[in-house]
C-alpha cells in the first residue's frame, strides 16, 4: 500500500505562464504556493502570485532555473514540502527528481526511473518495441562517430531526421535531404544537443515528407492504474515548435484512435508510469509510428483539459500524494472541440526568429469558452533568456467550425503591442481553407506561407493603420500645444496647403498628406482621398469616422513607433521615418548584421579566412534556439567584432567580409 503525503506547501521550479497555471490550481486546492525568480524576472505576474518567492540568480538559466542547488535551498528556505518543475527546465532530469526525493520532498511528477528510460530516446525505442508499439526504422546505437552516423544515415535512406537522444522541443534537431548535408548537420545537431539536454548522442531516423504529429496525454498513479486522456494533434509547427494543437484531430478514425490510445497505455505500464505525460507519434496513411514519451506536463494540456472537464495538475499532485485514480478508460470521452494557439514574440517575415523587447500593452479578450494561459502583464520585458511565448489561447466549442470562428474572434480581439508577434498570422492560418478542412501536414506552413509572402497583408487594412497614426499623432501634439499655450499641430494661415508625414511599414514607405480643418482631416495616400473625424480618443483607444464608416483602434507609441490594433488586423507596426537617418547611407557594403538579440555561441571564422558563398559564419542563439549566419558571397574575412559568449543586441554587426573582384 502506498502511504499518502499532504502537500501543504509546493514550490513551483519553473516561471511564466506555467507557473501561474500550477499556482492557480494550488490555490483552488488550499496549497500555499512558492515562487522562484531570476534578475530578469524580477517583476514577473508569477512572482507577485506566488503567496512567497525566493531568488534564486541572474538571468542565465544556469545560474538559476537549471541551478538544482538553488532550488532546493528555496524549498528549504520557504518551507515547501513538494516540487512541481512545470515543462523545460529541470522537469525530465531524473537526477534532479531523485535528489528531490532524497530530501524528503514530493516531486510532483513521474518516478526518476521513467524519466530516465524515456530519457534516451534509444532506450524509448527499444521499450516500444519490446511491448510492441510501432516505431520508425532507424538508429540508435552506441557508436556515435561521424562516420558512423554517416553510414547509417545512408543505408536508412534519404531523407533522413537527426535527433538529439536526450532532448525535445525541436532542439538537436535537424532534417538531411542528401549526403553532402549531412557532416555540418551532425555537428550542428550535436552541438545544440550537447548545450541544450548535456549530451551530443543522436538518433536517426527514417524522415516521413508528408505525415501528421498526433500525441496522446498518459496518466498512472502510485498503484500501478493507467489510462489515456485521448489525443491532440500538434501537426501544424514552425522549426519545430508547435503552433496550434487541437483535439479530438481532424483525421484519425474511431479504430485508429483506440490502437493508439492502446499503445500509449502500453508504453505507460511498461514504465510504471505515476503521473502526466505524452506518449507522441507519427501519423502517415493510416499508419502510426511512436516518437517518444514526454515525462512532464505538456504546453498543450489546457487542450487536453477543455475536452474532458479535468484539471491535469490537480491529478498530478493528488498523483503525487498518493491517492487512486478514481477514473477508468469508460469515463473519459471527447467534449466538444478545442484548439489551442500559440502567440510568440517572433517575426514570422523574418523566418520566424524571435523578438524581445516590452509588451506595452497585453489586453485578452474575454469571452466564453476562451481561455488565456499567459505570464505576461503590460509592461513585462520578453527577454532574449527565455522562450519567446507570450501566451497560450485556448477555445472550446461544440464542434471544430464553432471553435475556429470562437479563436479568431479571440485573436482579433486581443490586444499584444509593443514587439513584433504572429498573432496576425495566426489568424491567416485559421482562415486558411486546407486548414478549415482538416487537411494538412508537418510541411504545411512551409508548403503554403513561404517566407516572401509572410509580411504581406491587405493594402486595406494597412491604409487603415496609416490613418490612425497620423491622426493619433496630430491628436497628440495638439494636447501638448494646448498645454504650453502654442499654436496647434497642423495649423496653417492658408488651409489649403497640405502637409506631409511619412511612415515606413516593413519596407514600404508610405506618405499621407493632409490638412486639419476644426475636427476634421482631408487625408491623401496613393492617390485615394479619405475625409476622418476623431469620434473617441481616450487614452490608448481611438473611433475614427472614416468616409462616413466608424473605425476602432487602439494604439500605443513608443517614441516615433506606432503599435496599432484593428479588429481586422490586429498588429501593424509603423514607424515615423522623418527622424530616422537614410540607413542605406550608413550600412556599409559587407557587413552581417545580427537580425535578432542573441548569445554568439560559436564564431566559425577568423580575420583572413577566405570564405564561400553558403558558408557558415557564426551560430547565434536566442530564446533557446539556434541560428546560422552564413556568407551571401564569396570573400575574405576583413574584421570581426564579436566574441564567443556574448549578449548582443539586433542590429550588431558581427563581421566584415569584402567581396572577390
Amino acid at each position: 500500500m502506498i502511504p499518502q503525503q499532504s502537500i501543504h506547501t509546493l514550490l513551483v521550479a519553473n516561471r511564466g505562464e506555467i507557473a501561474l497555471r500550477i499556482m492557480r490550481t494550488c490555490r483552488k486546492m488550499g496549497i500555499r504556493t512558492v515562487a522562484v525568480f531570476s534578475d530578469a524576472d524580477r517583476n514577473a505576474p508569477h512572482v507577485h502570485f506566488a503567496d512567497t518567492a525566493v531568488f534564486i540568480g541572474s538571468s542565465e538559466v544556469a545560474a538559476s532555473y537549471l541551478n538544482q542547488d538553488k532550488l532546493i535551498d528555496a524549498a528549504r528556505r520557504s518551507g515547501a514540502n513538494a516540487i512541481h518543475p512545470g515543462y523545460g527546465f529541470l522537469s525530465e532530469n531524473a537526477g534532479f527528481a531523485r535528489r528531490v526525493i532524497r530530501e524528503g520532498i514530493i516531486w510532483v511528477g513521474p518516478n526518476p526511473d521513467a524519466i530516465e528510460q524515456m530519457g534516451s530516446k534509444s532506450n524509448a525505442k527499444s521499450i516500444a518495441i519490446e511491448h510492441e508499439v510501432p516505431v520508425i526504422p532507424g538508429y540508435k546505437g552506441e557508436d556515435q562517430s561521424e562516420a558512423t552516423l554517416i553510414s547509417e544515415a545512408q543505408k536508412i535512406g534519404f531523407p533522413v531526421l537527426l535527433k538529439a537522444a536526450a532532448g525535445g522541443g525541436g532542439k538537436g534537431m535537424r532534417i538531411v535531404h542528401k549526403a553532402a548535408e549531412l557532416q555540418e548537420a551532425i555537428q550542428g545537431a550535436k552541438r545544440e544537443g550537447l548545450s541544450s539536454f548535456g549530451s551530443d548522442e543522436l538518433l536517426i531516423e527514417k524522415y516521413f515528407p508528408s505525415s501528421r504529429h498526433i500525441e496522446i496525454q498518459i496518466f498512472g498513479d502510485k498503484h500501478g492504474n493507467a489510462l489515456h486522456l485521448l489525443e491532440r494533434e500538434c501537426t501544424i509547427q514552425r522549426r519545430y515548435q508547435k503552433i496550434f494543437e487541437e483535439s479530438p484531430s481532424p483525421v484519425l478514425k474511431e479504430d485508429e484512435r483506440q490502437r493508439m490510445g492502446e499503445a500509449a497505455v502500453r508504453m505507460a505500464k511498461a514504465l510504471h508510469y505515476d503521473n502526466a505525460g505524452t506518449v507522441e507519434f507519427i501519423y502517415a496513411d493510416g499508419d502510426f509510428y511512436f516518437l517518444e514519451v514526454n515525462t512532464r506536463l505538456q504546453v498543450e494540456h489546457p487542450v487536453t483539459e477543455a475536452v474532458t472537464g479535468l484539471d491535469l495538475v490537480e491529478m498530478q499532485i493528488r498523483s503525487a500524494e498518493g491517492h487512486v485514480l478514481t477514473l477508468s478508460q469508460q469515463d473519459i470521452s471527447h467534449n466538444g472541440y478545442a484548439l489551442e494557439c500559440r502567440i510568440y514574440a517572433e517575426d514570422p517575415a523574418n523566418n520566424f526568429l524571435p523578438a524581445s523587447g516590452t509588451l506595452s500593452e497585453w489586453i485578452p479578450f474575454e469571452n466564453e469558452g476562451v481561455r488565456y494561459d499567459s505570464g505576461v502583464v503590460s509592461g513585462s520585458e520578453i527577454s532574449i533568456y527565455y522562450d519567446p511565448m507570450i501566451s497560450k489561447v485556448i477555445a472550446h466549442g461544440p464542434d471544430r467550425a464553432t471553435t475556429l470562428r470562437k479563436m479568431e474572434m479571440a485573436l482579433r480581439k486581443t490586444v499584444c503591442s509593443g514587439l513584433t508577434t504572429n498573432q496576425s498570422f495566426l489568424i491567416r492560418l485559421l482562415q486558411d481553407e486546407h486548414f478549415k478542412a482538416g487537411n494538412y501536414d508537418t510541411h504545411f506552413i512551409d508548403t503554403h506561407y513561404p517566407q516572401e509572402k509572410l509580411g504581406t497583408y491587405s493594402d486595406e487594412y494597412n491604409t487603415l493603420a496609416l490613418l490612425a497614426a497620423l491622426v493619433n499623432k496630430c491628436l497628440k501634439q495638439d494636447a501638448e500645444r494646448k498645454l504650453l499655450q502654442e499654436i496647434p499641430f497642423g495649423w496653417r494661415n492658408n488651409f489649403y496647403q497640405k502637409q506631409s508625414v511619412k511612415f515606413l511599414h516593413g519596407d514600404a514607405e508610405h506618405i499621407l498628406s493632409y490638412r486639419k480643418n476644426q475636427n476634421r482631416f482631408e487625408i491623401d495616400i496613393q492617390g485615394a482621398t479619405y475625409m476622418v473625424s476623431p469620434f473617441l480618443a481616450d487614452g490608448n483607444d481611438l473611433h475614427l469616422e472614416i468616409n462616413g464608416v466608424l473605425e476602432k483602434f487602439r494604439i500605443s507609441t513608443e517614441g516615433m513607433t506606432y503599435f496599432v490594433h484593428h479588429f481586422n488586423h490586429p498588429q501593424v507596426l509603423l514607424i515615423e521615418k522623418n527622424r530616422f537617418p537614410d540607413t542605406s547611407k550608413t550600412e556599409e557594403k559587407g557587413g552581417y548584421i545580427s537580425p535578432m538579440p542573441a548569445s554568439v555561441i560559436k564564431v566559425l571564422v577568423q580575420k583572413g579566412d577566405a570564405v564561400k558563398n553558403g558558408q557558415s559564419l557564426v551560430i547565434l542563439s536566442s530564446m533557446k534556439m539556434e541560428n546560422s549566419i552564413s556568407a551571401s558571397e564569396d570573400g575574405t574575412v576583413e574584421d570581426i567584432f564579436i566574441t564567443e559568449g556574448e549578449n548582443i543586441e539586433a542590429g550588431r554587426v558581427l563581421l566584415q567580409i569584402s567581396a572577390n573582384t
